[in-house]
């Protein structure tokens, strides 16, 4: 269980400490949203979240080397809906550098233990999530 602490700073502003290690992180509303745009928006650690999680979970199958991954790094878009004001979509681009040549069914693994992370779970079935792998080694 992870307990945060969060206080409203003004101006459309957010303070948000993780208990357990005192990390930090600060939150301001988007430009196109009344804030100023300074900062991650909530729904910009939503796309970041998922990004993260498949990253992570991605790391955490290849402990053993199966996939021999040398480096993992991705890129991620949020696309927001106007009405309602929502994420429509997440588009997702995973860059993963691997020491050997996969043969497509270990790509298949990869892409599935990443379609399967936890915040990839959680989200609403309304949002599109657009995930993409470029391999290389």
């Amino acid at each position: 269980m992870s307990k945060i602490s969060l206080e409203y700073n003004g101006e459309l502003r957010n303070s948000l400490i993780h208990l357990e290690s005192k990390t930090e992180i600060l939150t301001d509303a988007p430009k196109d949203n009344n804030g100023k745009g300074e900062s991650f928006s909530p729904t910009d650690l939503v796309a970041a979240s998922l990004a993260a999680c498949m990253v992570t979970v991605i790391n955490i199958s290849d402990r053993n080397g199966v996939f021999g991954i040398e480096t993992c790094s991705a890129e991620v878009e949020k696309i927001m809906q106007r009405t309602p004001r929502r994420i429509s979509e997440i588009v997702v681009t995973l860059k993963i550098k691997t020491i050997v040549e996969l043969n497509p069914q270990k790509k298949k693994n990869i892409y599935d233990i990443a379609k399967n992370c936890p915040v990839a779970l959680s989200l609403s079935n309304q949002t599109n999530q657009n995930i993409s792998i470029t391999f290389d080694h």
